[in-house]
């Protein structure tokens, strides 16, 4: 592998880093950063603002857009279409129905209570692809058509429940809408560190799971001829990065693009060996959605817009440009 691409990735990555623990409504100058993560500060406020606030999103901000760009490089190389998405076959609309019912249940503003949103969004949103690759199921395989046509189906039959429910709860309506345009409302060690143990056995999966993918871009006859398990190696990769989007979505909302647009820009960049274009997702939307929280704090400062909102924004531009462009190469 050549060393230049991750070389650059981690460079953009620090930066991202470095940006995301600087500004906020207390600017920490780069310096002080360095000094109350080396435990040599003798400011007091910067270190507890460092340590008990913006290190833990950091984190948590860098986990989610790493675990996004990964799957959504992931379900690209089992779809075989490079504007596949983390939520093509119904994570996000599992994990809103599971978000909003627990809203809806109006739990106390508790660490319990709390904690019930994200777990009831983690829980649902599985439930739901397990539901779509059980209707996709046909004899003994599990051919790409019905993946895609089954989780359109059970999402629109999620984000219908989802809309009723938000009718119904008028009084959780604001919560609802913030948490389905995507942004972190639980902030801290614990919510962090319950996201790593699925992230990294996820993701490692992922990238594991490289070469199978590489073979499945052939087709499934001849990825079988080559020797690879079809089936197993597709239902690999879809537990996979369904665990690690479900995980992602259930503490960040639904944050959209970072899982086609990364995926997307590393392929044109450092083409399509997937044995390393999920590692450099991995370290790309980490860095881009870190990038997108920034300007989340910024634009309207004081106040935080989602950032889902930004990666909206940037997205959908993009998304077109890549529409027109493929149109315009005839590759459509």
């Amino acid at each position: 592998m050549r060393r230049t691409p991750f070389l650059s990735s981690f460079t953009f990555l620090l930066i991202a880093l470095l940006l995301s623990l600087a500004i906020g409504s207390v600017f920490i100058p780069p310096l002080e950063v360095w000094r109350a993560i080396s435990g040599t500060s003798t400011n007091e406020t910067f270190r507890t603002i460092l340590w008990d606030i913006r290190l833990p999103r950091t984190i948590l901000i860098a986990l989610v857009g790493a675990a996004l760009a990964g799957s959504g490089a992931a379900y690209q190389g089992l779809f075989r279409n490079p504007l596949a998405d983390p939520y093509l076959i119904g994570v996000a609309s599992g994990a809103g129905l599971g978000a909003v019912l627990a809203m809806s249940i109006r739990w106390p503003y508790t660490m319990l209570g709390l904690t019930a949103v994200p777990m009831a969004a983690f829980a649902a949103s599985l439930l739901t692809v397990f539901l779509v690759y059980k209707f996709a199921h046909v004899g003994g395989s599990v051919p790409t058509t019905n993946l895609i046509l089954a989780g359109v189906a059970v999402s629109s039959f999620a984000a219908s429940l989802t809309s009723f429910l938000m009718l119904r709860s008028t009084g959780e309506l604001r919560r609802a809408i913030g948490w389905l345009l995507g942004g972190v409302s639980l902030i801290g060690w614990d919510v962090t560190l319950a996201l790593i143990p699925y992230l990294s056995i996820g993701l490692t999966t992922l990238v594991l799971n490289g070469y199978a993918l590489n073979l499945l871009q052939f087709g499934d006859d001849q990825a079988a001829q080559m020797g690879l398990d079809v089936r197993r190696a597709k239902f690999i990769v879809i537990v996979a990065a369904s665990l690690v989007t479900a995980a992602a979505v259930s503490f960040a909302g639904i944050i959209g693009f970072i899982g086609l647009i990364v995926p997307h820009v590393a392929r044109m960049w450092w083409g399509v060996d997937y044995r390393r274009l999920i590692p450099l997702s991995i370290l790309g939307g980490a860095s881009a959605l870190l990038f997108a929280d920034v300007l989340a704090r910024v634009v309207m400062a004081p106040q935080e817009l989602p950032v889902g909102i930004i990666t909206a924004l940037a997205g959908a531009p993009f998304f077109l440009w890549v529409l027109r462009r493929a149109k315009n190469q005839g590759l459509w």
